[in-house]
């Protein structure tokens, strides 16, 4: 296979109404010129639940193709007629993934996938990662496709957190795990207020995706000739930089302010995981996130065209209109 491919044109989506998947298929109906045809795979509930969403993405001119994802011959016939897919599954259903790729790679038609990598690198520590809880079922899509996968180009988009989500309300009993209040002027920041974060706003996924299927394939970050690895992100920051972007566009008042630091944050992870607390997954990845695991020598944001992303003025301001 050649090292550099041509650019897809026809893309089929899983996912494309869930949390981020909506943003991923906001982005290419934004972009819908450069391609010649957009799809998405969806469930007849997700059809039954969210009819105007449904029929706002046929009015752009979408194809809706109802299936079930557990059944072989709806995703074979689904995968007719388009050469790339776009997985945003969300985490509960990632390992589905391996049925989707097993197909992908003997369609006649599938050349490219986009695993539902968008999030924290799982391979930010070759000592920890493997460990981590949040991560497995990732770790477990990309062994397989190691070991499985030959004739897909395979693209993991890894963003980091999504700044909407952190920027957001406080996670966790008394808000332990960080976020910061609008309306109340609260905010609690994790480890000492400086640790730097590389975050991307959840638009942002969706435009750097697009960025990506408009760049020629070209294996990277990876022993594999099929495999191209993206770290992008939007904007690197603290939670001190955060804090005060709030209060200047809050009117200039100080807000009330607490920090959980590190070994605290690690003690209320520890006993979220035993309790069965359903926020430990996003416990640990703030964790993970305060610890340093954002942070790479480079982005790779100029291996796709360096296209222009939002910064944390305009994110904070998103968030109080909000």
């Amino acid at each position: 296979m050649s090292s550099i491919s041509p650019i897809p044109k026809k893309i089929l989506i899983f996912g494309a109404t869930g949390v981020i998947g909506k943003y991923i298929t906001q982005a290419l109906i934004d972009n819908k010129s450069k391609f010649e045809k957009i799809g998405i795979f969806t469930s007849q509930s997700t059809v039954d639940n969210k009819k105007e969403e449904i029929e706002r993405l046929k009015s752009e001119g979408l194809d809706v193709i109802v299936g079930d994802i557990r059944n072989e011959g709806d995703v074979v016939k689904a995968y007719e007629g388009y050469d790339t897919v776009v997985s945003a599954l969300s985490r509960s259903t990632i390992t589905f993934q391996t049925q989707l790729l097993g197909l992908a790679e003997r369609s006649s038609t599938i050349t490219s996938f986009y695993p539902s990598e968008y999030g924290t690198d799982i391979t930010y520590s070759p000592i920890t990662s493997p460990h981590e809880k949040p991560h497995q079922d990732k770790l477990h899509v990309r062994a397989y496709i190691k070991s499985s996968i030959s004739k897909l180009r395979i693209t993991y988009l890894v963003t980091g957190p999504y700044s909407d989500v952190y920027m957001g309300l406080p996670l966790g009993e008394g808000g332990k795990a960080g976020g910061f209040n609008v309306k109340e002027k609260k905010a609690v920041l994790l480890g000492s207020g400086d640790d730097e974060v590389s975050f991307t706003t959840m638009a942002d996924v969706g435009k750097l995706l697009v960025a990506s299927l408009n760049t020629p394939f070209v294996a990277s970050g990876d022993s594999s000739p099929n495999v191209r690895l993206l770290k992008v992100n939007s904007f690197t920051t603290t939670p001190h930089r955060i804090l005060a972007e709030f209060e200047k566009q809050t009117g200039g008042e100080k807000w009330s302010t607490q920090y959980t630091p590190l070994d605290e944050l690690k003690n209320f992870e520890k006993l979220a995981w035993e309790k069965g607390d359903p926020r430990a997954t996003g416990v640990t990845l703030r964790r993970i996130w305060t610890e340093g695991g954002t942070l790479y020598e480079q982005r790779d944001n100029v291996k796709i065209g360096d296209p222009e992303t939002e910064g944390l003025e305009e994110q904070v301001g998103k968030l109080v209109r909000k």
